[in-house]
């Protein structure tokens, strides 16, 4: 009886690889909220990380709480299923030369925790702070309608739609604060998820979600940016010196995850363009995914394939027939539905995977075939693990072969030179992990010449 419902799951796995609740969730996203979300949060004049904290209508003290209450009214709506609190840490005048007066860095977050492992993390951040064209000028308005009211407003909204869903990983929904000062409420959270051993799949930077109409003069309502950078910033030099013989210069923990969110928007959401962009963030600047970076996490940057320079930090006005401040006029709602919908399915789809195989060690030197293994996981969740490979010049995985249950195998007639290689482990109801690279060789294959 147990060969029969596996070899149901394999066909099943094999002929029907989509899950129709992806679906349902694409279809839950709302522009309307978004629309509303981003409204609410323009209207607070300022959410500059220095401005008021008293005031119930102005200032980055009621922005926040107004998305602690949103994170709550959510919760209750799914019975208490948030884990809603404040994490803050407290910079002064010596911390950078963006901070005009010692304040505290609040982040909003929203804990929805797995059923099987509460302690595994997917995280999906938006930033609540604004600015405009001085940075130290916290009292001028600054209604930072795309940067960064978009994604703070699609953060909302995906924990609105994936709250009415069980995941068997957690999912953090975060508002960080103090983006635009050196990103110090994303280096305060990632050193909160390390201190308390946090295992995080990855984390979803969404940095400017809304805009449609380039500087450039393109006009794209389809396209949107995957920054990811290459290797892990803390790598040891053992794994620079590996990666110099047996290669890994694009295949990073990072590059990892922006490879599984343009899969899964290609098959999900064909209707999306998905760029990679094999850089940290745009050129010579940065968001609030680094500093997970900066500590070994897996992390990427989401955002709108073509920026207008003259609604980013700027003051609202006009010049010589130029608009210029990030208002809501500039932000297409539709369209940051799009990417908010991007980011809840790859949430989804992670936070449903089972978990990805550790140590995967690849052998094959000047033999004819290529010898793979890893250590399998005894949940009873997996129905197997696959394995990829592509040619060393491809951007993205090209072939596969499901290998079953197992914890080692033998690709024939594939040589090792010619291509890179990967596993991820594939859970009965379809959903895969990031795919794993290796990490060493198999040293009972190594043969030298």
């Amino acid at each position: 009886m147990k060969k029969i419902v596996l070899l149901l799951l394999f066909y099943n796995f094999c002929f029907s690889q989509q899950d129709t609740r992806i679906y349902e969730i694409i279809n839950t996203v709302s522009a309307n909220r978004i629309k509303n979300d981003i409204t609410t949060l323009v209207n607070f004049g300022t959410r500059n990380t220095f401005s008021d904290t008293i005031s119930s209508k102005r200032g980055i003290g009621a922005a926040r709480r107004w998305i602690k209450k949103e994170f709550e009214n959510i919760s209750k709506n799914c019975n208490n299923c948030l884990d809603v609190f404040y994490q803050k840490d407290f910079v002064t005048t010596n911390d950078g030369e963006r901070v005009p007066k010692d304040t505290w860095i609040v982040n909003v977050v929203a804990i929805q925790k797995g059923t099987k492992y509460p302690n595994r993390f997917i995280i999906m951040s938006g930033d609540i702070d604004s600015r405009n064209s001085d940075a130290m000028d916290y009292t001028g308005d600054a209604p930072g309608a795309n940067d960064n009211a978009s994604g703070m407003a699609g953060t909302i909204e995906a924990a609105r739609v994936l709250s009415k869903y069980k995941f068997e990983n957690s999912i953090i929904y975060v508002g960080l604060s103090g983006e635009e000062q050196g990103l110090f409420g994303g280096k305060g959270f990632a050193e909160y998820a390390k201190k308390n051993n946090w295992e995080i799949i990855g984390v979803l930077n969404n940095d400017m979600i809304g805009n449609i109409e380039g500087i450039n003069g393109v006009i794209d309502n389809r396209t949107f940016r995957i920054f990811s950078e290459p290797t892990p910033a803390n790598e040891t030099e053992n794994s620079r010196s590996m990666r110099r013989f047996y290669g890994g210069e694009v295949d990073g923990i990072s590059r990892q995850l922006a490879r599984y969110i343009e899969h899964t928007t290609k098959t999900y959401m064909p209707e999306m363009n998905p760029m990679m962009i094999y850089r940290l963030d745009r050129f010579g600047r940065g968001g609030h995914h680094r500093p997970f970076n900066d500590l070994g996490f897996a992390g990427v940057r989401i955002m709108e394939a073509n920026e207008n320079y003259n609604r980013q930090h700027q003051n609202i006005r006009t010049e010589n027939g130029i608009q210029y401040g990030d208002v809501i006029e500039g932000v297409n709602f539709e369209y940051a539905k799009k990417i908010t919908s991007v980011n809840a399915i790859v949430l989804a789809s992670l936070a449903w995977a089972p978990p990805a195989p550790k140590n995967v060690l690849i052998g094959g030197i000047v033999q004819p075939n290529v010898k793979l293994r890893w250590e399998s996981s005894d949940d009873d969740s997996i129905l197997g693990y696959k394995i990829y490979w592509r040619n060393t010049t491809s951007p993205q995985w090209e072939y596969s072969r499901f290998v079953g249950y197992t914890n080692n195998f033998e690709l024939e007639g594939i040589i090792i030179d010619n291509y890179f290689f990967g596993v991820a482990a594939v859970g009965k109801n379809g959903h895969e992990s990031v795919i794993v690279f290796p990490n060493d060789i198999i040293r009972d294959t190594f043969r030298k010449r």
